[in-house]
């Protein structure tokens, strides 16, 4: 397996659907930060709560010039029915071969009541306007982790 990326490092480049049927390239993002959080599934709890976060500041992320996607292996039916479900304001993409999560190395081994399987460990990236990651937050814990992505993030957009 590769080195995951770290601070310093070029943002691996993708182009993958979203929800609403769009497509979203990392390279087209290039001149702005961009906010790229993994989550494990659609419609589970921490998931459903980091989303709604992240929908709350939306407004706060834009105006720092800020771009704001999740990238989860569901795919983009399923985004679409999270978002109205949720009334979710950011844009979800769709990684449904993990290529994009093993590139970013958050496809990692996960154990839950004993048994092991292959999933995303939930973990945030915030890339500077030149496709360098600036942050990386690993092994995230939902409550106070928007506030801490967007005033870092506010930081390096000043």
């Amino acid at each position: 397996m590769a080195k995951a990326p770290d601070v310093g490092d070029p943002a691996p480049d993708f182009t993958l659907p979203t929800d609403g049927g769009g497509e979203f390239s990392l390279a087209a993002h290039r001149g702005e930060p961009v906010v790229l959080y993994f989550y494990p599934k659609d419609n589970t709890p921490g998931c459903t709560k980091e989303a709604i976060s992240f929908s709350s500041e939306i407004d706060a992320f834009r105006s720092a010039g800020i771009s704001v996607v999740g990238i989860s292996p569901d795919s983009a039916s399923s985004h679409d029915k999270f978002k109205t479900k949720h009334d979710l304001s950011i844009t979800l993409v769709a990684d449904e071969d993990t290529k994009v999560c093993e590139a970013y190395g958050v496809w990692a081994e996960k154990s839950m009541y004993g048994r092991r399987f292959m999933g995303v460990e939930r973990s945030t990236f915030l890339i500077d306007r030149d496709g360098v990651i600036a942050r990386v937050w690993r092994k995230v814990k939902v409550p106070g982790h928007v506030d801490d992505v967007l005033e870092a993030a506010r930081m390096m957009a000043t």
